[in-house]
């Protein structure tokens, strides 16, 4: 376990996340368009198909250097059981469990695309439709699961839904690309689908990096290590209408304490605050953390125990 989270492999989780999706997507929008038998003489169909494959592997790829970036990052660990069952995770547990189940059924198709040859077409084709599970829950992972999903970010998300809503549409009304209905519907979900998602048309006040309150604590606390030198941490997150995961390490020997770490990451923004612990008791702590840009943070959090005897519960306050 490490001391902190290092900031790169979090953006890399983010990034290769993204970056998965949006193959993803061209991946469906070019399985579509074959399904349709989009070709030219400058785009042969063999190529499209071999367009449509790579974009498999490198969907895949991506997804890998995702998954091991989240095993990695030490911010908010995940258990190999949280990593590999869906819907078990303490983050948000739909949301997460959606992307796990897309991410898994996409390794089922890659094996079945493997031995297309063996399986019946008629077999393979209704099995290949599961791709639009994968893309769907995928959508919903990275729109409900990502700290970024009510920024612009969104925007490259309703895009991609209209995008494939779009052809979707034009496949179903005989691939005419001249149809007025199928131009407008188009045009409107390209439009729509993105400020939907943002929430504009229903907007409402909401906290956003506050710089004052005081929310409900619930998280974990862990230990690691032996008698002469052991990593205690708690991690958890405040759950009051200004959400925020909370992270405090504590490296310790049995007459001093030798370093000490303080994460908190608000959310849905993802702007971090990062500092030290300053005061330690049997079931709290104090410290004080910088933003990005400059501005100071006080904390204090304290808890009991939870009803299940493993958690920890109590009240995290923060003031600039």
């Amino acid at each position: 376990m490490h001391l902190t989270a290092a900031p790169a492999i979090w953006y890399a989780a983010r990034a290769s996340g993204v970056a998965a999706y949006v193959v993803l997507t061209i991946v469906v929008c070019v399985g579509m368009a074959l399904g349709g038998k989009a070709q030219t003489r400058r785009w042969p169909r063999f190529a499209a198909e071999d367009v449509h494959r790579f974009g498999g592997l490198l969907v895949g790829s991506l997804i890998g250097v995702h998954v091991l970036a989240i095993a990695a990052d030490s911010f908010m660990p995940f258990t190999l059981s949280q990593i590999l069952v869906p819907f078990t995770s303490r983050y948000r547990p739909f949301s997460v469990g959606l992307g796990i189940a897309a991410a898994e059924l996409l390794v089922a198709l890659a094996i079945t695309n493997r031995y297309r040859k063996q399986i019946p077409y008629g077999v393979w084709r209704k099995m290949h439709y599961a791709n639009f599970a994968v893309w769907g829950a995928a959508s919903a992972h990275g729109v409900l699961a990502g700290t970024d999903r009510t920024t612009p970010w969104l925007v490259l998300y309703g895009v991609a839904i209209a995008s494939v809503v779009s052809i979707a549409l034009w496949r179903a009304t005989g691939s005419r690309f001249a149809s007025p209905r199928v131009a407008m519907v188009g045009a409107v979900a390209l439009v729509g689908v993105p400020l939907l998602l943002m929430g504009l048309p229903h907007r409402t006040a909401r906290p956003w990096n506050s710089a004052k309150f005081s929310e409900r604590l619930t998280g974990t606390v862990q230990r690691n290590g032996n008698q002469l030198k052991q990593i205690v941490s708690f991690v958890g997150s405040g759950n009051g209408p200004q959400k925020l995961l909370v992270r405090a390490d504590l490296l310790v020997s049995p007459q001093s304490l030798d370093a000490t770490s303080l994460q908190l990451e608000y959310l849905p923004s993802g702007d971090v605050c990062r500092g030290r612990v300053t005061r330690v008791g049997m079931t709290g702590f104090a410290g004080r953390c910088v933003l990005v840009s400059g501005k100071r943070r006080w904390v204090s959090a304290n808890w009991g125990p939870g009803d299940d005897g493993q958690s920890a519960v109590g009240t995290i306050s923060l003031h600039a």
